[in-house]
């Protein structure tokens, strides 16, 4: 993903996501839940993950995955533009599929 406008067009792409407000910019969501957020610090977006997902991705690729004292403590990730492509979109299918509904995640498949 080399820009916000990269992360949303790969999102879109996912089942029964909408562009919504999320605190008050466009944000790809399922069933309301924002499921990525453009970052409030430059270069890098929101992406949710769970506490031990966050931990692993903190501790196994720094430079692509951060956080500031905002995000300590909260199950999400900052994460940087233009690095370990594949990584992010998987965890972006990820996060997509924590918040879809059942049937939305039985058509989609097992989590990624």
């Amino acid at each position: 993903m080399d820009d916000w406008d990269d992360v949303v067009a790969f999102a879109m792409k996912l089942p029964d996501t909408e562009l919504l407000p999320f605190y008050g910019t466009p944000a790809p969501k399922i069933n309301g839940k924002a499921f990525v957020g453009p970052g409030r610090e430059e270069g890098s977006f929101y992406l949710p993950a769970t506490h031990d997902e966050k931990a692993i991705l903190l501790e196994t690729d720094p430079d692509t995955f951060w956080e500031t004292p905002h995000y300590h403590g909260y199950p999400a990730v900052l994460t940087r533009y233009g690095r370990a492509r594949e990584r992010v979109e998987m965890l972006i299918q990820r996060a997509w599929w924590d918040r879809a509904k059942k049937a939305q995640r039985a058509a989609f498949g097992p989590r990624p």
